[in-house]
């Protein structure tokens, strides 16, 4: 029997192909709810020597969190036009969880006091969550929204040795049963396009996250390459999609092997035009996202056809 795109589906997609985190989260807030990326401070254990020096290679000097601002402003910014939005505070920069834990309490709590904000999302690495950090995300958890968001980008350790990662497939293992232990919500992230790697280990890494038990969300990111990146000097020149269609029917297909319930982050990534190197087209956010829902609807396809 073929799959069908029942009316099960289209409730949980809301209207769309797939499960985007916008629609689950207008489902539990009962209001349009946005994450406001900020800036805590933090540097990273593969920047400041502890596990290596430069970051990864496709990093920024910020951390790959180049539109952080101030919550107040951006808040400000949303309200008019989303008078009642409900905000969620995106510790982006960097590794949010690699700090004495008092000093993670500090700031964590000091958002948490903003009675407009709901809860938070923390960006963190999974060699960066030692039991008091989880103790402390798990305390949090109890009052507030949350969830941890880990930086796998791809379960190939070759590939990681190439982006300068500075850890193994192994060490996402352990981290996401340890946060699956305490009832925390873990999104992973996957970089699509990486040197050296071919489109059959692009999806051998979806599909690898996307059959863990555990999993709440992922985010699929395109890699751009930056000013201010090694990859800058290193891959000036690296195309990681040849165009905006060949991108578009690889995260098609990667959408087809990932289950309904997953909840879906980005299917793209945008640099500010400032700083983005290549692709020169991926920028253009909107004309990617239409793609991928024109695709979907061409095929007849959605989130987790394929299963």
């Amino acid at each position: 029997m073929n799959p069908v795109f029942n009316d099960d589906l289209k409730k949980l997609f809301g209207g769309m192909r797939y499960r985007s985190v916008s629609t689950y989260l207008k489902d539990k807030f009962g209001e349009k709810t946005i994450k406001l990326a900020i800036d805590g401070g933090f540097t990273c254990p593969n920047r400041d020597g502890a596990k290596g020096t430069g970051g990864c290679i496709f990093c920024s000097d910020s951390g790959s969190g180049e539109f952080a601002s101030d919550i107040e402003d951006q808040i400000r910014l949303f309200s008019d036009k989303w008078p009642r939005a409900k905000y969620l505070a995106y510790f982006q920069n960097h590794t949010n969880t690699y700090a004495p834990v008092s000093e993670l309490r500090e700031k964590y709590y000091t958002i948490l006091a903003n009675p407009k904000i709901e809860g938070l999302v923390i960006g963190t690495r999974p060699d960066c969550l030692s039991e008091e950090v989880l103790d402390l995300l798990s305390e949090i958890s109890h009052t507030h929204f949350l969830w941890v968001e880990l930086g796998l980008q791809t379960i190939h350790n070759e590939t990681a040795r190439l982006i300068n990662r500075c850890y193994d497939l192994s060490v996402f293992d352990d981290a996401m049963r340890r946060l699956s232990a305490r009832g925390i919500k873990a999104v992973v992230h996957l970089i699509l396009g990486l040197p050296g790697e071919s489109r059959e280990q692009i999806l051998d890494s979806v599909r690898y996250v996307a059959s863990l038990p555990e999993l709440f969300g992922m985010k699929l990111h395109l890699l751009n390459i930056v000013k201010g990146s090694q990859m800058e000097f290193t891959y000036p020149d690296y195309q990681p999609f040849a165009s905006i269609e060949e991108y578009v029917n690889l995260v098609v297909d990667c959408l087809e092997i990932i289950p309904p319930e997953v909840t879906i982050h980005r299917l793209t990534g945008d640099a500010p035009r400032s700083i983005l190197i290549n692709p020169p087209w991926s920028f253009n956010k909107r004309t990617i996202l239409n793609g991928i829902n024109d695709r979907l609807n061409l095929l007849d396809s959605w989130q987790g056809k394929r299963l």
